[in-house]
């Protein structure tokens, strides 16, 4: 617990393991695991949720750092503390992994940041995969009296104070946080090499995310457009660490029909639709490249229960044959012209 386990590596963590494979899409879910209006979601039965996911063969569970309200953005994720809510998920939980959306590091300090992922990676049995940010609330900023203009060089400071801390024993670094001189420790350590995923951009060119992170999360776009995007994530993996894997990650908001057969009409970053066009979306993003889609069941006008039911029972198994090189549905590639013309944000 207090030592580095300095043999591990990423892809041994078991969050990781759970949720990324090489050539293979996984399905997570935000939450809130709930359908309503407005910012304010009642966190009914998350628990009973979280566990249903889990049996089901979701992948992960996400949380969001949104510290304060801003009624302007319309959304307050899980509202929870991301930290204390993940402990209380992780104790309700036994193998499903557990991930961070956007811890945003300039409102936070690192060595806090460091010492709460270690421990939720510690109490989870290594469950634990960080996605970080750099935060895009502008009313944030002043409010913990942190500089917007120098949110980007915060992040990349931060991002290597946390990966220092919990990578190294005693270490010497000086920061904007601070200085720790080689004296005193930061522990626990996580079980192995923690994961960390970057948000976005965060202020930073995709050079240096492919460089410094073990995996990129973005937004949905259209498949074409997202097929472009991730060849580009590859050839910035592949520059930086020839023959490395690092997943794509993407989010989408979906509100899936009672009709099976409905057709897709957009929402705001995504699409409502039948599931089977929902399986065909997915698998279109598998062939793609995309390892992994977050779901957002927000804007649902169905019981999200009714939804996390359907997508574990009628979804995931498909998509699980569809990996197995069996045909769903027909030929699923990423040409399919209803696939394609889907509308989504395109980021």
């Amino acid at each position: 617990m207090l030592k580095v386990n300095s043999m591990a590596t990423v892809d041994e963590a078991p969050g990781f393991s759970r949720m990324f494979r090489v050539g293979r899409l996984t399905l997570g879910v935000f939450f809130p695991i709930e359908a309503y209006t407005g910012d304010e979601a009642s966190m009914h039965d998350q628990e009973r949720l979280a566990q249903r996911a889990q049996a089901l063969g979701y992948a992960a569970l996400w949380v969001r750092d949104v510290p304060l309200r801003d009624p302007s953005f319309g959304d307050l994720g899980q509202i929870y503390d991301p930290w204390v809510y993940l402990g209380w998920i992780a104790a309700h939980t036994q193998t499903i992994a557990l991930a961070t959306g956007s811890i945003v590091l300039p409102l936070r300090h690192p060595l806090h940041v460091a010492k709460a992922a270690a421990s939720v990676d510690r109490l989870s049995g290594g469950r634990l995969v960080l996605g970080v940010a750099s935060g895009d609330r502008p009313v944030e900023f002043p409010a913990f009296g942190v500089d917007i203009e120098r949110r980007a060089a915060l992040f990349r400071e931060y991002f290597e104070v946390i990966r220092r801390v919990l990578e190294r024993e005693y270490p010497t670094l000086t920061s904007t946080a601070g200085v720790l001189a080689a004296n005193a420790d930061l522990v626990p350590k996580p079980v192995g090499r923690l994961p960390m995923l970057v948000t976005g951009n965060s202020g930073q060119p995709l050079p240096w995310i492919a460089g410094h992170a073990d995996g990129w999360i973005t937004y949905p776009r259209g498949i074409d457009r997202q097929a472009e995007t991730v060849g580009r994530w590859r050839d910035e993996v592949h520059a930086a660490k020839p023959g490395a894997f690092k997943p794509f990650v993407q989010s989408l908001y979906v509100d899936v029909a009672d009709d099976p057969h409905l057709p897709p009409t957009p929402i705001h970053l995504g699409f409502k639709a039948g599931r089977h066009f929902l399986l065909r979306f997915l698998d279109s993003l598998r062939v793609v490249g995309v390892n992994h889609v977050i779901l957002n069941l927000k804007y649902g006008a169905r019981p999200a229960s009714e939804v996390l039911e359907e997508i574990g029972t009628e979804v995931l198994p498909a998509l699980a044959d569809a990996q197995g090189d069996k045909l769903v549905g027909g030929e699923l590639e990423p040409g399919d012209a209803e696939v394609n013309e889907t509308l989504a944000p395109q980021h």
